[in-house]
């Protein structure tokens, strides 16, 4: 009985410092702020943050509500509560400079992702780390998606002019991904030798029902003028979608192509039920495991590397997730 005592006794013993491990790693503390929790694509990376965190630190996931102010407030609490480590997508990128400061003098690093902060600003302190896509790969990949179709199908010039009129529907203002995607979709036609011609450009925030509104403005002024439309991200596309079956498209034979960005569970059924033409996925699920790990490498004081990000960390900040184009031919791998 004695022996038996001893040998559970010395057990305990022996597996005290594994119990001391997981208690430390569970009482790890991540601070999260979301720009807003009703935008689509955030909401899924969101999700892959909050998986990735079981069993590992407890993760705070925040919403600021559109607002830097209120970012700027859930940021406060966060120091104030002392977390391990910050996770923040910005509301206004321009704003990060001031994060960095607050969290730089309480000594929490950071890891932005998804709205890429200037680069002066991330230069500030080598605790502050990006996650986020190469915007420019999107838009040249929305410009092939068009451009093929534009070559492949003839009829796709309705006026017969030789030239393909476009509507273009970009995100928030100054935001790298709506600038670069718009960019670099058209650069897409003109390097391919297609002749344009913008009809119309205007912002919907990223948001379905605004961009709805805009189309049927669009619609209402350009009519069967419009042959193709580019949305910056899926949310506007599906809102572009929506206006057009209003005006009867998608219906006995008349299309019109629209391509968006990011791969959502709604974009690939509306790929499925033909009325969009293609996509590109913005991987959701990548961004927010690289955010989480990054901010938990940090959290327990690492420098962190390739192999514990599981991405290629470049100039020391930037971890970049690659896009992939989305099309009829390909889009059941991604549902």
């Amino acid at each position: 009985m004695k022996k038996s005592i001893v040998i559970l006794c010395l057990a305990l013993v022996l597996m005290t410092p594994l119990f001391a491990q997981g208690s430390k790693d569970e009482g790890l503390q991540i601070g999260c702020a979301i720009y807003k929790f009703d935008d689509t694509f955030m909401t899924s990376v969101r999700n892959a943050i909050s998986a990735a965190s079981t069993g590992k630190a407890k993760i705070d996931i925040v919403d600021s509500e559109n607002s830097q102010a209120k970012q700027n407030e859930k940021v406060d609490m966060f120091i104030t509560k002392g977390v391990n480590s910050l996770a923040i997508n910005p509301v206004d990128r321009t704003a990060a400079g001031v994060i960095i400061d607050k969290a730089k003098k309480a000594n929490i690093p950071v890891v932005f992702l998804n709205k890429e902060p200037l680069p002066e600003d991330l230069a500030k302190w080598d605790r502050v780390y990006y996650v986020g896509a190469r915007a420019e790969e999107s838009g040249t990949m929305s410009g092939q998606i068009i451009a093929d179709y534009w070559k492949a199908n003839p009829s796709a010039d309705r006026n017969g002019d030789g030239i393909l009129q476009y509507i273009m529907l970009k995100g928030e203002p100054g935001h790298q991904d709506a600038e670069l995607r718009t960019e670099f979709s058209i650069k897409v036609l003109t390097d391919s030798g297609i002749k344009i011609e913008k009809l119309a450009e205007d912002t919907a925030m990223w948001d379905r029902p605004k961009a709805q509104d805009k189309m049927s403005s669009f619609i209402a002024a350009y009519g069967d003028r419009i042959e193709a439309v580019f949305a910056n991200n899926d949310d506007m596309a599906l809102g572009a979608i929506e206006a057009l079956k209003a005006a009867g498209y998608f219906k006995g034979g008349k299309f019109l192509p629209v391509v968006g960005v990011d791969a959502t569970a709604p974009a690939l059924q509306a790929l499925e039920e033909g009325t969009l033409l293609g996509t590109v996925l913005n991987d959701a699920k990548n961004q927010g495991q690289a955010t989480f790990n990054l901010a938990y490498d940090l959290a327990q004081g690492k420098v962190p590397t390739d192999a514990s990000i599981g991405y290629k960390i470049t100039n020391g900040k930037y971890v970049w997730v690659p896009y992939q184009k989305v099309t009829k031919d390909n889009y059941k791998q991604f549902k």
